[in-house]
């Protein structure tokens, strides 16, 4: 997408795809982002796969994080990942959280979603892992 983007904050577009109503979760990491000085975007409760990519694009986001707790993670984040590559944009970041069984975790990651984040993460591992990929030299030049 962007080319050189080292000295900015980091762009993270957040949604909750399907029918899912509960977002309790991605609020919580939507504010520890935020908080971490990252720019997020959310796109509100039930977003379809289209809509999410629209989004991203428009708002030119280095990330995209889904969530969902209704068991229909499959079908929505494996949509957002096809229509990612579809667009050329397969070097914006995947990752998401929510209830994921385990057996479906190596089915994400071969789609492309770098973390998989389970109930009961600590919050600060999600901004490390972001930060980790994308800006992972920031850190190594700070005093």
């Amino acid at each position: 997408m962007t080319s050189d983007r080292s000295q900015s904050p980091i762009r993270v577009l957040l949604a909750k795809p399907g029918l899912d109503g509960h977002d309790r979760g991605i609020r919580l990491v939507l504010r520890v982002l935020r908080d971490a000085g990252m720019e997020v975007i959310y796109t509100g409760l039930r977003a379809t796969p289209g809509e999410i990519i629209r989004a991203a694009l428009d708002e030119d986001v280095e990330a995209i994080g889904l969530s969902s707790l209704s068991g229909a993670h499959d079908q929505h984040f494996l949509e957002v990942s096809r229509l990612l590559a579809e667009q050329g944009a397969s070097d914006v970041l995947l990752f998401c959280g929510g209830i994921i069984p385990k057996a479906d975790v190596p089915r994400l990651k071969e789609a492309g979603f770098d973390g998989v984040f389970p109930p009961g993460t600590p919050l600060d591992a999600i901004v490390q892992f972001l930060k980790d990929r994308l800006r992972p030299s920031s850190e190594s030049e700070s005093p």
